[in-house]
């Protein structure tokens, strides 16, 4: 079987083999925190390079029954066919991975949730996407983090990063990035009249600190402040919280996880280097269009998807096209109908 991309197997189990060499070092745990994101990466890999392998030797098995057969044996073809649909979805989960092509798609992704316009409305419903994204990072197995997190005033939250840390996590939430528009009956009207809520998404790649960007440190603005909130038990109650301000760009990242001023200014400071690359690689790509007369725009912050719950029950993306009435599902963090499609639309 002859594979090519995110199918290179022979280059993943090198890959394994070089890592697993890492590990036997005596001097491995030296550094706990490089240790367990080899332990990880390898994880992730064998987890790949598994399905690979066994999906080759379910299809090379089923063509060596085929072949022996000396005269068409209809017990036998009707194995092989019940085979089929099986096969055919394995395929279809792998082909995937050949669409996740970028060069950060395999890391590990810093997701943000703002709310928009709307004071109570706007934060509730940026509670929900909140709620339905951890849900979703959970379903697939990726472990979650909290970054920040700021409440509103009387319900919902005003933000909130997450670090979500699995095999392609920035390469399936990327697909996120954008506005969310919620219409329903709102639970907070006393006229209970239907109302309009945003709430925006921003994903970013979660990169090491050797990624080649620099900062002139007068281009940032550095403020402290006292954490807390209820983003869980690792959320300090000190004045150790930090917010930097990219002044050029006016890109803001918050961290108030670590245990010190330190660490969260360091944490801080590699989400604004992802986000800073980001914006980088964005921009190349729309000169690359714009070089091959296409005039599109890369659509930061536009509106994505639609959430309805009054008059009727309807998700629908604004870019693909693609649409469910089951919006429970959805906001339960069931999100692979919008994410395959939109990976599909974008690789075509």
């Amino acid at each position: 079987m002859i594979y090519g991309g995110h199918f290179d197997i022979d280059s993943k189990l090198e890959e394994e083999k070089v890592l697993e060499k890492k590990m036997n070092d005596p001097s491995f745990w030296d550094h706990q925190e490089e240790a367990k994101e080899i332990i990880d990466k390898l994880s992730n890999l064998r987890n790949i390079t598994e399905k690979i392998t066994k999906l080759e030797k379910e299809i090379n098995d089923n063509l060596e029954l085929f072949n022996l057969m000396e005269e068409e044996d209809s017990e036998v073809l009707s194995s092989l066919e019940g085979e089929l649909p099986s096969l055919e979805q394995k395929v279809e989960e792998l082909s995937l991975f050949l669409l996740l092509s970028g060069p950060y798609d395999q890391n590990n992704c810093i997701l943000e949730v703002h709310s928009g316009a709307g004071g109570t409305e706007a934060c509730d419903w940026a509670m929900m996407l909140y709620r339905m994204y951890t849900r979703y990072a959970e379903k697939k197995g990726y472990k979650i983090e909290v970054l920040d997190y700021q409440e509103g005033e009387e319900v919902g939250i005003k933000s909130a990063s997450l670090l979500i840390k699995g095999s392609y996590a920035y390469g399936y939430l990327k697909c996120e990035r954008g506005v969310h528009r919620l219409v329903r009956l709102s639970p907070f009207d006393a006229n209970n009249k239907r109302h309009t809520s945003f709430a925006s998404i921003e994903v970013t790649p979660e990169i090491d600190n050797s990624i080649d960007i620099e900062i002139d440190p007068k281009d940032l603005k550095i403020d402290v402040y006292r954490s807390g909130g209820a983003g869980g038990q690792h959320v300090n109650t000190t004045d150790s919280a930090v917010r930097i301000t990219h002044l050029p760009t006016k890109i803001v990242v918050t961290c108030q996880n670590e245990r010190s001023q330190l660490q969260n200014r360091e944490r801080a400071l590699a989400i604004l280097k992802g986000k800073l690359k980001l914006l980088e690689l964005e921009k190349q790509q729309q000169e690359k269009k714009e070089l091959k007369g296409e005039v599109a725009s890369i659509n930061f912050g536009s509106q994505i998807r639609s959430y309805v719950l009054h008059p009727y029950s309807l998700v629908k993306d604004a870019r693909t096209k693609v649409e469910t009435s089951n919006v429970s599902k959805v906001l339960d963090g069931d999100l692979d109908l919008f994410i395959e499609s939109y990976l599909k639309e974008v690789n075509v």
